[in-house]
């Protein structure tokens, strides 16, 4: 055999013998990567575009990447359309400038203001309007129409929607509840009655369910938490605010209390998540206390986190949303027409270093994921 130089030796165990990584090795170090590189590396080969688009896949990679969340501001801009810009969560509780992307709404044709219901496993819900929804993953740009709710048309009739997981079913569902006049009682008041379906993303129909157990929800839409959907709700203008909660696996509802306040006097209250824990915003004249049920459906697992004091002149209802929570216990809340950073240690505000939109907005708080809202 004829002798190989010392250069072909080195060629030989570096170049042609490049050692390689087993698919199972490769797969989790892909799972614990950022959507958007990602969503650029299914053009590597093949292999990777399969693995990527896999369901199992994705789901693994939502359960590894939990601190990937972004903050999604929606408003109408001066040409009457639908804006949306994004933003990292991070940057907002930092000094440095969030960078703002603009996001392309995939119904551009319309010039009323589309509402972000809520976000779960990185899928945003929209309210089109009375009759209609929409699921879209801004992080893959993917989205679905869901199918008229063909619904009757009546007087003062309105749709409050609500969107979650059902874990024991491994899928995702949007319930409508929808609200009309029925009659009035004794007092003049109006009285509401309710009609509720809910789609199971998979299909192409709504199904009717159970009416809404009290009255009619408050909320413009459903906090989801644990496999439920929550509203507040009273069966009549006299009474005292009850949360009426929907099991998303057995379709059906339960009542929870509200914390126990003692002796503070509670205005008025709105529910969200921090923490993945159901979160009241307790308001009274001068502040509103931050409330989380630690472990969902116990009573008395309410536990106050911390009091947050009102920014200046103030209305009945000057934080309208919880937005999230940091683990040093800063709280971002929208205050108004606009949002603020309550850091509950040093009792200071700040105001995020983003894009100030002096009209109405929507904020939502969302987690990067490839979970297909089409599927």
């Amino acid at each position: 055999m004829a002798p190989t130089s010392e250069t072909d030796d080195e060629n030989s165990s570096t170049g042609d013998f490049l050692p390689t990584l087993p698919f199972e090795i490769v797969a989790e170090i892909l799972s614990r990567l950022p959507v958007k590189f990602l969503m650029q590396l299914q053009s590597v080969c093949k292999s990777w575009k399969s693995l990527i688009s896999d369901s199992k896949f994705a789901k693994n990679h939502l359960r590894l990447s939990t601190t990937l969340h972004r903050l999604i501001l929606t408003f109408i801009n001066t040409s009457r359309k639908l804006s949306i810009t994004d933003y990292p969560l991070s940057t907002v509780f930092t000094d440095v400038t969030a960078t703002a992307t603009q996001l392309n709404y995939p119904l551009n044709d319309r010039n009323r203001f589309d509402v972000i219901v809520g976000s779960c496993h990185g899928i945003l819900c929209f309210a089109l309007d009375e009759c209609f929804a929409l699921l879209r993953n801004p992080s893959i740009r993917k989205f679905t129409q869901l199918p008229s709710l063909d619904i009757p048309k009546r007087e003062g009739s309105y749709t409050i929607y609500g969107f979650g997981y059902d874990h024991f079913n491994d899928t995702y569902k949007v319930v409508a509840v929808n609200c009309f006049e029925s009659d009035t009682d004794s007092n003049g008041s109006k009285v509401y009655k309710t009609e509720v379906k809910v789609y199971t993303l998979g299909t192409d129909y709504w199904r009717r369910i159970q009416d809404f157990p009290s009255g009619v929800p408050f909320d413009n839409s459903g906090t989801f938490v644990s496999g439920t959907i929550n509203w507040l709700a009273a069966k009549d203008p006299y009474t005292s605010w009850i949360i009426v909660s929907l099991d998303l696996e057995e379709e059906t509802y339960q009542y929870l209390l509200q914390p126990d306040y003692g002796a503070v006097t509670v205005n008025s209250v709105t529910l969200g998540v921090l923490r993945d824990c159901l979160c009241i915003l307790a308001h009274s004249d001068t502040f509103s206390d931050v409330w989380l049920m630690k472990e969902y459906g116990n009573n008395d697992s309410w536990t106050k986190l911390f009091r947050v004091p009102y920014m200046g002149d103030v209305g009945s209802c000057p934080y309208t949303k919880a937005l999230y929570l940091t683990e040093d216990d800063q709280v971002l809340l929208k205050y108004q027409a606009e949002l603020v950073v309550y850091n509950s240690r040093d009792g200071t505000f700040k105001t995020p270093e983003i894009q100030h939109i002096n009209r109405w907005l929507v904020p939502q708080v969302y987690q990067e994921s490839l979970i297909s809202p089409c599927s």
